[in-house]
């Protein structure tokens, strides 16, 4: 069963998405064209709020649809109608796959409302009639209903359409063709009402982003959510940072975080984890570092409380700061260890003794991510590899499996990451480029820890919650900035962004 307070939905197989769209809509057209509506409105939203990674789409936007017969076509054709709608100058050009009078009812109506509404900047072109440029393309040619292979016709279609420079690609809940030769490949798949499952880890979908139409709100596909096996994360996690807190607050009382690491050769790590979690909302942040390491980290982040441990001839933690490392964390009610640590025998050594002998639940990344030091102790855990890491303690496990064996969470970071205590396995969409930076595991790490020790008990909750603030506002920075021209610890200013936005159900 799903964690009561980790807010998700089901990723769908595609005969489960099928069988759950006819149980919403009960063949009821009106239902149907009021849920494009919505789908549509929603897709031209998420395009212009994450073109802006691009330098944004304004202007005398060129926008190319390529359509097919069904819902994906007249979900593509309500996005472009609402995005022409909000810009006079945009126009667009349609690419029917199989011709305008293959269109279904919806999609059909789809296509004339634009073409009326919006005169002299909507035109159907075939395969020749291709600009050169555009700056959007969105396809719907193919949803759930794609069965391989691609025809002829339509490969010549989704070549045509390649073959042009376009600044931005979007695909309308699937890559048309998904995995095939000649399919349509993404920037960005928008996931309408649910997630699809192979639209998941797609090299064709780019980055999946789930626009939840609020689908499972109704009782009538109730039994699609069986709370078991893939879900999406909902940005509604973070609902519970974005209230007020007690007005009785006191540093106290909204946990202690102490984190274990650094070394002289990886300096910034154990630095840029504390900043974060001093960014957690945590009240009191203790780093435990090699103790000449202790007077410049003090300056950068004096709001935490440094310790200087004794250190190895090599820069790092020493044997000997054992009783010290466990005297510091004493009062603390959740621990991080590994960023920055270093991989010497005798930090390992500080390590495992230090593991084995905390309660208290625990982050664990980066170096102090070994084998024997995940299992060490019996503290509840929250393990945050990427996947050169997860492959070395997994021992031939499986996530689920792993987590189980701990016991603890597994937060496998990547493209799409991947959080598991043991049952369902929770996805996060939000986040991209930008985190392919070193540091950003670290930023991971302090948030994951900072929010563990404000909620000492509910390591899942923690994670996933860690795993979607981070990743949300590391696309906030690349909406304000680019995916380039930025730094690491940028994510950090991003934060209170992350929380202040509405990625939920758009409008009705």
């Amino acid at each position: 069963m799903p964690h009561p307070e980790v807010a998700s939905h089901p990723i769908l197989a595609l005969e489960s998405a099928k069988a759950f769209e006819a149980a919403l809509f009960g063949g009821d057209a009106a239902l149907e064209w009021e849920a494009m509506s919505r789908a549509g409105r929603a897709i031209a939203a998420a395009v212009l709020r994450d073109a802006l990674e691009a330098g944004g789409l304004s202007g005398s936007v060129r926008v190319l649809v390529l359509c097919g017969k069904g819902n994906n076509a007249g979900d593509a054709l309500v996005a472009a109608h609402a995005i022409l709608s909000g810009n006079p100058r945009a126009s667009c050009d349609v690419l029917f796959a199989f011709g305008p009078r293959a269109l279904r009812p919806l999609a059909l109506r789809a296509w004339r409302e634009v073409s009326i509404a919006i005169p002299g900047r909507v035109r159907s072109v075939d395969s020749a009639g291709v600009a050169p440029a555009y700056d959007l393309c969105i396809g719907g040619i193919f949803g759930y209903q794609f069965r391989p292979p691609l025809t002829d016709e339509v490969r010549a279609v989704i070549a045509a359409a390649s073959a042009a420079r376009i600044r931005f690609r979007a695909a309308v809940d699937l890559p048309s063709g998904l995995d095939e030769p000649g399919a349509f490949r993404a920037d960005f798949t928008y996931a309408t009402g649910s997630v699809k499952a192979p639209s998941v880890g797609s090299p064709n979908a780019g980055r999946l982003r789930y626009l939840d139409l609020g689908f499972f709100g109704s009782p009538a596909v109730a039994k699609f959510d069986s709370g078991e096996g893939d879900r999406v994360l909902l940005p509604a996690i973070l609902d519970g940072l974005r209230g007020l807190r007690p007005a009785s607050s006191d540093k106290r009382s909204q946990g202690h975080l102490a984190i274990l690491g650094g070394s002289t050769r990886y300096p910034g790590s154990v630095l840029l984890a504390t900043r974060a979690a001093l960014r957690s909302g945590a009240g009191l942040v203790t780093a435990m570092v090699p103790a000449s390491l202790v007077p410049a980290f003090a300056a950068q982040a004096p709001e935490a409380m440094w310790v200087g441990l004794p250190e190895t001839s090599a820069g790092e933690l020493a044997l000997s700061g054992l009783a010290p490392a466990l005297a510091g964390a004493e009062r603390a009610t959740a621990i991080a260890v590994g960023p920055g640590l270093g991989k010497g025998a005798e930090t390992h050594a500080l390590v495992k003794a230090f593991l084995s002998a905390c309660a208290v639940p625990l982050v664990i990344d980066a170096d102090g991510l070994q084998p024997d030091l995940v299992r060490a102790g019996k503290a509840p855990r929250i393990l945050t590899p990427h996947a050169g890491e997860l492959l070395r303690i997994s021992g031939g496990l499986g996530l689920a499996e792993l987590a189980r064996s701990l016991p603890g969470v597994v937060v496998a970071k990547g493209p799409v990451t991947r959080i598991c205590a043991g049952q369902a396995v929770y996805h996060g969409l939000f986040g991209g480029p930008v985190l392919a930076r070193g540091g950003s595991g670290d930023l991971l790490a302090g948030l994951a820890g900072g929010l563990l020790a404000q909620e000492p008990g509910d390591p899942l909750g923690g994670a996933c919650r860690a795993v979607l603030w981070h990743a949300m506002a590391s696309d906030a920075l690349a909406r304000a900035h680019g995916q380039a021209a930025v730094h690491t610890a940028q994510v950090l200013d991003f934060l209170p962004h992350a929380l202040r936005e509405s990625e939920s159900c758009p409008p009705r």
